[in-house]
């Protein structure tokens, strides 16, 4: 899934999706530390040595990891020449894998997410670049469905145009995780993957750069994806997604249409007003009602415009409750919460591709919305797991886990089900004893 980066940015949302995330195993001990030795002439510098034995591995040195991993390589039809070829950055980094187990989340809301990464000025610049490379993208929405506006909110989310692709081995960063415990099924793959698109002829290993997590390219694609959806749109006999921005697009394009299931000539997300009154419950991306439906239940376009009295299904989107901006969100919206699972990546991305396309901003707020802080919002999952759900890790993080159970607990107490987090909800799920708070349980700040 590209820009997992994203999962671990400063601006990642309290409404990133949860995944139930192994807890990092205890890091090996690390043998001392050797004399350096300056690299030779146009070899990546040496990586810090790998540590004994990973568990999951059954203490199998790093060593002998590689050699299996380049076996099944083979097996798989990388050639000799390919691996001789990446050998020197094949090497273990454990300051990647300190990266990957040392993640942080930060909240940020989906409106201000949505004002610095889809603002005006943001749709103004895909504007340009659709311009820039319409033959392109013409070509791209003729052979794959794709609107250009779709494309182009991707290209800039994910690298800004190219302009921020990371700046580290992408052999390194695969294997380095790959020998760690939390993934190493998925990044041997990727490893793999990364292997053949060298074979293949795409990219050297050595223009192999990217981020930390091993996505490579303008639109942040792991190799899996690479080696499956990249396409030669600029006719040069390679699939250059760091380069070439006809390839970018080909690429995006294919994937989304082809790996993602984009369903061509379909809308993918529309901003609308719900009434007061709406039956909170129904809004909710597992819930698909048809556009005359919603009409019935009140649901207007922002500017008071009837909605379709057609059959075509949607859901009611609130990504921060009832006070905040909502949507109609169509089946193709899913593409976008399977690029990437996070709720507030996934809006604003469609979000800013509406915007691109034309659309009017969305509705401000009346009033700011109220927001739990992180201890608050932790402090709710565990009554939420007392009361017998799932939350997956409690972290203050509310993904979709978290917000099926708050649905599930406004609806119990008869509060507005619209499954954002609100002090009155956490003060139902304290009860009379409240101030038995469980132990090392931070109290909340007087309101």
């Amino acid at each position: 899934m590209p820009l997992l980066r994203f999962l671990v940015a400063a601006t990642a949302s309290l409404f990133l999706s949860s995944l139930a995330i192994a807890q990092p195993v205890p890091a090996p001990t690390r043998p001392a530390p050797r004399p350096a030795v300056a690299p030779a002439p146009g070899q990546p510098a040496a990586a810090p040595r790998a540590p004994r034995g990973a568990s999951c591995h059954n203490g199998m040195s790093f060593d002998r990891f590689l050699t299996d991993l380049k076996q099944q390589a083979v097996a798989e039809g990388v050639s000799q020449r390919t691996l001789g070829e990446a050998a020197p950055y094949l090497v273990y980094d454990q300051s990647i894998v300190n990266r990957d187990r040392g993640q942080r989340v930060f909240g940020q809301v989906f409106t201000e997410f949505a004002r610095n990464r889809a603002s005006d000025g943001a749709a103004r610049n895909a504007q340009a670049r659709i311009k820039m490379h319409a033959a392109a993208f013409a070509r791209a929405e003729k052979e794959y469905g794709v609107p250009p506006a779709v494309i182009a909110a991707f290209w800039g989310l994910e690298s800004s145009f190219g302009a921020e692709l990371g700046n580290l081995s992408t052999l390194r960063s695969l294997v380095s995780l790959a020998y760690d415990c939390r993934r190493s099924e998925m990044f041997s793959k990727e490893t793999i993957a990364a292997l053949k698109i060298i074979d293949r002829g795409d990219l050297t290993a050595s223009e192999m750069i990217g981020a930390w997590a091993g996505e490579l390219g303008q639109t942040q694609f792991l190799p899996t994806h690479y080696f499956t959806y990249a396409v030669d749109y600029d006719g040069d006999g390679h699939r250059n997604l760091l380069r070439s921005a006809p390839d970018v697009i080909g690429s995006t394009a294919n994937y989304i249409a082809t790996g993602l299931k984009w369903r061509r000539g379909e809308p993918w997300l529309q901003e609308v007003r719900a009434p007061q009154n709406f039956p909170w419950e129904q809004a909710d991306l597992t819930i698909k009602l048809s556009r005359a439906k919603f009409a019935q239940l009140g649901v207007t376009y922002p500017d008071g415009r009837p909605l379709p009295n057609d059959d075509l299904p949607a859901s009611l989107l609130l990504p921060m409750g009832r006070t905040g901006p909502a949507f109609l969100a169509y089946a193709n919206f899913a593409v976008y919460t399977e690029w990437n699972n996070s709720l507030i990546y996934s809006t604003t991305a469609a979000y800013l591709a509406s915007r691109i396309a034309g659309a009017a901003p969305m509705r401000q707020p009346a009033v700011p919305v109220a927001q739990l802080p992180l201890h608050e919002l932790k402090e709710l999952q565990q009554h939420l797991v007392r009361a017998g759900f799932n939350v997956g890790k409690i972290d203050g993080v509310m993904g979709q886990l978290s917000r099926t159970a708050v649905k599930a607990m406004q609806i119990k107490y008869g509060l507005p089900a619209d499954s954002w987090p609100t002090a009155e909800l956490l003060a139902r799920m304290r009860g009379p004893s409240a101030q038995a708070q469980p132990a090392g349980m931070v109290m909340p700040a007087a309101r």
